[in-house]
């Protein structure tokens, strides 16, 4: 869209040959580092792509905050109260970003929301699953957005210029929830023999649906070698999977947890942890929507849209009638001329 129209070529020339050298323009300006803005000439597969990952990561952040925002008014102290409701409305901008940003892509907000009530749109698999204890809140700040923050710092970079700033913001947000997040699993930790007993089922339970959270191993990712060559993506999903299990390890000995991973062992040749491996079939079936919640989450959100119609009505009159008053006087003005 934009200008892909306006630079049609012209009658008679070779489109063949004039595409290829676009494509070729294009590739360079990737492989320069440089920026694409909205209304710079794209492949189409290119724009396609970018809404897939945009959308999807948009709904994550929107449906991200059903499993915390269920703590809200079960948070043991005011002060996590307070800290919850804030991340909780961090998360909701996050994805009010990401919807901005797709949108300069020429694709309508309204349509991708749709396209998730509908649940025809996928979103990070993790959200899925339930949050039992207040542990749990601790365990998606320290582990989910830490992941988060492992997949999203790169795409600060990304060649995409829209897409790299709406990052910038959020990764700073999200760096405060993991913070957050450690913290709290520190208390626990450190706590009683029960809270530090709630804090090692947490992370039980969150520990392995928080690598899949990087998508498939990269034999079977099938957007990852066009999103690096386009410079969307700046690793795979084995680099990064492997930097947040090397970083995450040495956290959780400090906690005093285990890492529920048999055959996690430090690889001095290497210098990586060496872990087990992961139960695809359960990302494949949350993916179905066979998730322990995934109707659960959908089924919320749809509630929200539904109860949030009439806002949504009171805003388009308010601004229908706002404008009336402005296109009479223009109408008055044209007249008299």
């Amino acid at each position: 869209m934009y200008t892909q129209a306006l630079d049609s070529p012209a009658a008679g020339a070779d489109e063949g040959s004039e595409e290829r050298e676009r494509l070729e323009r294009f590739q360079a300006r990737i492989d320069r580092d440089e920026k694409i803005e909205p209304k710079d000439w794209m492949p189409e597969a290119y724009r396609q792509t970018l809404i897939r990952q945009i959308a999807q990561h948009a709904h994550s952040e929107i449906v991200g905050m059903l499993p915390e925002g269920n703590w809200i008014t079960r948070a043991p102290s005011l002060r996590r109260k307070a800290v919850l409701i804030a991340k909780v409305q961090d998360e909701g901008g996050h994805g009010m970003y990401l919807y901005s940003a797709a949108e300069t892509l020429g694709v309508a907000r309204g349509d991708l929301i749709e396209q998730l009530l509908s649940g025809r749109a996928k979103y990070s698999s993790i959200f899925n699953y339930p949050t039992l204890t207040w542990a749990d809140i601790g365990a998606i700040g320290w582990l989910v957005d830490g992941a988060a923050i492992m997949n999203q710092v790169p795409l600060c970079r990304c060649s995409y210029g829209p897409y790299a700033r709406a990052m910038v913001r959020i990764c700073k947000e999200e760096s405060f929830h993991q913070r957050q997040g450690y913290e709290l699993m520190l208390t626990l930790a450190r706590g009683s023999e029960a809270q530090h007993a709630m804090a090692q089922d947490a992370l039980n339970r969150w520990w392995w649906p928080s690598l899949m959270m990087f998508g498939p191993n990269d034999a079977h990712s099938v957007h990852t070698a066009q999103s690096m060559r386009w410079k969307i993506k700046r690793f795979t999903n084995d680099e990064l999977r492997q930097k947040f299990i090397d970083v995450t390890v040495p956290q959780a000995e400090y906690l005093g947890l285990t890492v529920p991973d048999p055959d996690l062992r430090w690889d001095q040749t290497s210098e990586h942890y060496r872990f087990g491996e992961i139960d695809w079939s359960e990302f494949q079936a949350v993916l179905k929507g066979e998730g322990p919640c995934n109707r659960e989450r959908l089924e919320a959100r749809r509630a929200a849209h539904e109860n949030g119609r009439w806002v949504r009505e009171a805003a388009v009159a308010y601004a229908a009638k706002h404008q009336a008053p402005a296109h009479r006087a223009q109408a008055g003005a044209g007249a008299l001329s």
